[in-house]
């Protein structure tokens, strides 16, 4: 029928998931509405900030987390009062903020610890845990003995010589004298027979070194080099008689009689 008019009736059919293409179906969903709603997402992230804020200044900000016990370990020589004293950490103040490192520096400023460990014990304990030096060494001064740790850092005093230590004579005991340092290399290497005899270690400088034994015996030693070399040589010696030994060459050794260095 010419000129008739065609009726078109639609209606939607549901097709197969796999008949739509995927990138479609990502354009669908970018634009789909959201079901959760705009506002309660809104508002629970408030909350969570409101949350961490509240956090954060209790725990920065005021005491109720400040510092209540200063708890020190480890520390025999200098004390437990001595060592909070110079960490100075003020009561009360919160734990999170304490600078832990600050405080290790300001405790290793004590003569007598050679490291120290600072950590935080929540809620409200800073604990400080001290290592402190070993003594290795002991040098006579007016009043007492001064102890040495294989440094030569001087920490401590003694009234009485402290036993099992080998006892230096030298001029200026330190860390910083060459003497002292080349003394305690000396100390390090000597063997057990060596030390049971041993009754000072005489340093008149780094190239000069000599063992004072009992009996008025002496060992001339010379500079610290090779010293475990020299130990074994002198300590095979001592059996012979002489009252002198001379390791300074340790390849070329000598024992002879005569009047000791130390003057007998």
């Amino acid at each position: 029928m010419a000129g008739a008019r065609i009726e078109r009736r639609w209606r939607l059919v549901r097709t197969r998931r796999d008949t739509v293409g995927s990138s479609v179906r990502r354009w669908t969903l970018r634009f789909r509405p959201s079901r959760s709603g705009g506002a309660g997402g809104l508002l629970a992230g408030a909350l969570a900030v409101a949350v961490a804020a509240v956090i954060g200044w209790v725990v920065y900000g005021t005491s109720v987390l400040g510092v209540r016990d200063v708890r020190v370990m480890g520390s025999t020589i200098a004390g437990a009062d001595q060592v909070r004293a110079v960490a100075a950490v003020v009561e009360g103040t919160p734990l999170a903020r304490v600078d832990v490192d600050a405080v290790r520096s300001r405790v290793r400023t004590l003569p007598s610890v050679a490291d120290a460990e600072v950590r935080r014990s929540w809620p409200t304990t800073l604990v400080i845990d001290v290592s402190e030096r070993i003594a290795v060494a002991t040098v006579a001064v007016d009043g007492g003995f001064w102890l040495l740790d294989g440094d030569g850092v001087v920490f401590d005093t003694r009234p009485k010589r402290p036993k099992g230590l080998a006892l230096l004579q030298v001029a200026q005991p330190g860390a910083s004298d060459p003497a002292t340092r080349a003394a305690l290399r000396v100390a390090a290497a000597l063997t057990p027979a060596l030390r049971e005899q041993l009754v000072q270690i005489v340093a008149d400088s780094p190239s000069s070194i000599r063992l004072d034994l009992s009996g008025g015996r002496e060992v001339l030693w010379g500079d610290a080099d090779q010293s475990e070399a020299k130990a074994r040589v002198a300590t095979s010696l001592l059996a012979r008689p002489g009252t002198t030994i001379d390791v300074s060459a340790p390849e070329v050794v000598t024992v002879r009689e005569g009047v000791s260095s130390s003057g007998g």
